[in-house]
């Protein structure tokens, strides 16, 4: 919805949505839709009926579902496997580097598939930034099937974001940032997630730098599935060069905007009149700078879109010294059209657009924290002197994320689907509200077994009943 009539006909605030103040643009927080009692009994009861597992599992548990994820796993040499049991040791090899515990607490001497020299040998040679990104294709297509994943959204809509982790060791890979990493140095996990809440793609980012010069590269590396239609940043993956280049190559670029008051608003008739934000439409578009470049700009986005360049390296070839050069000012200009449209539809009246940003972002960040929790060995600080250490711990690291929201996913559409068969009243806008990150079931401290309970082929774990709580359950 690009809000065009908006725009032509000018926008006059309303106390609702903000106000105007010598030409910059003030809103008022958006007020938290309340939850109604049948959500929060909703959330209740469905989370109390999933079962208790830890997490190794779990992972162990969505291999049986889907072949193909152990079938990603190739040897390095490109030969067949010979090892007995080697969906166990894979299994264990996610365990230990997501949970960030090495093999000490995983390893089992005179069990082949858990011994430490196996363990390290399976990782070795067979977990790569390739074997995983095969292995989270099916997962992404799985957890698109389930009904309650659909209630959650389409799978269309994207959100990009960097988590960051402090590398204590030296590393050429990480750089320093106090806000962020204290005194030590550290590096940023930008990964992409869709609106049903599952991990669709990653990349390692040195130190702290502009989420926007990487941000393209994450769209155009996703792990299967379709490209989003939509994708959501924060304010740190802005740029006018990355509208113009999202806008492009056909994708809508919707950011959280932080600094409002200070945008600027970019018109091409230097005549109209936008009443009230006639001192915020400040900017002036020469549509002339895209037409003269338009040849070239057309060469860069077929470029990009081939895979024929990453992004990166066109974003940093358009730019010098920190200055765009023509080609790059050209495509900024050109998303300079969108970003204010954007800024139009993120301040209208209707909260609506603003909102689905808003709800994408907060998918994310109960993301992180469920990797938080994961990753929780050694403080959750990585210890990779080089770069492909990092990519493959953290492509761990997401391949459990996935297989836990699978996991949870499964489950939760099992529960619900428990409860209107008991002929207890489900509404879907509170199906659309449960969490596919709630982990209290989760276990991911404690001894670690790699056992599978004896299930039927396609069958899951028995639903727990809500009303009989163990005495050492989390209050929830």
């Amino acid at each position: 919805m690009r809000h065009t009539k908006t725009w032509a006909a000018g926008w006059t605030p309303t106390p609702k949505s903000g106000s105007t103040t010598r030409g910059k643009i003030h809103l008022t927080g958006v007020k938290a839709i309340e939850e109604p009692p049948s959500l929060v009994d909703l959330r209740k009861h469905t989370t109390a009926m999933l079962p208790r597992v830890d997490l190794p599992e779990v992972i162990l548990e969505v291999m049986s579902w889907e072949p193909q994820l152990v079938e990603a796993f190739t040897a390095a040499s490109g030969g067949r496997s010979r090892l007995e049991d080697l969906p166990t040791s894979i299994a264990a090899c996610l365990a230990a580097h997501s949970m960030n515990v090495g093999y000490r607490p995983i390893a089992k001497t005179g069990v082949p598939a858990l011994e430490r020299s196996r363990l390290s040998h399976v990782f070795q040679n067979y977990f790569r930034p390739e074997t995983l990104s095969l292995a989270n294709a099916p997962l992404v297509a799985w957890q698109a099937g389930l009904p309650l994943a659909q209630a959650w959204g389409g799978g269309m809509v994207a959100a990009v974001d960097g988590m960051r982790f402090v590398v204590p060791v030296p590393a050429a890979f990480a750089r320093p940032n106090r806000k962020f990493f204290g005194s030590k140095r550290g590096m940023t996990w930008l990964n992409a997630i869709n609106d049903q809440g599952i991990g669709r793609g990653a990349k390692i980012v040195s130190g702290t730098v502009r989420d926007s010069l990487h941000m393209v590269d994450v769209i155009f590396g996703l792990d299967g599935g379709e490209l989003p239609e939509i994708v959501v940043s924060d304010t740190g993956s802005y740029s006018d060069l990355t509208f113009g280049l999202l806008e492009l190559l056909n994708i809508s670029y919707r950011p959280a905007l932080a600094d409002l008051p200070d945008q600027k608003g970019w018109r091409i008739d230097p005549g109209a009149d936008y009443g009230p934000l006639n001192t915020f439409a400040r900017g002036r578009i020469d549509l002339r700078k895209v037409q003269r470049m338009w040849p070239d700009i057309l060469r860069v986005i077929a470029s990009i879109y081939t895979g024929t360049v990453r992004a990166y390296d066109v974003v940093t070839m358009l730019q010098r010294e920190g200055h765009p050069t023509a080609l790059g000012e050209a495509i900024a200009t050109y998303g300079r059209i969108f970003l204010s449209l954007h800024i139009l539809a993120y301040i209208d009246v209707d909260e609506t657009y603003r909102r689905d940003i808003k709800h994408i972002r907060n998918l994310q960040e109960g993301r992180h924290a469920l990797a938080r929790k994961i990753c929780h060995g050694k403080k959750g600080e990585l210890y990779h002197r080089y770069e492909r250490g990092l990519e493959n711990q953290l492509g761990v690291l997401g391949l459990v994320l996935n297989c836990v929201v699978l996991w949870t996913t499964v489950y939760l559409d099992a529960a619900v689907r428990q409860l209107k068969a008991q002929g207890n009243p489900v509404r879907d806008e509170d199906m659309a509200r449960l969490s596919p990150f709630v982990n209290t079931q989760l276990g991911v401290h404690g001894a670690y077994t790699f056992i599978l309970p004896d299930l039927a082929p396609g069958a899951i774990r028995a639903l727990r009943d809500p009303d009989a709580l163990d005495a050492d359950d989390e209050e929830i």
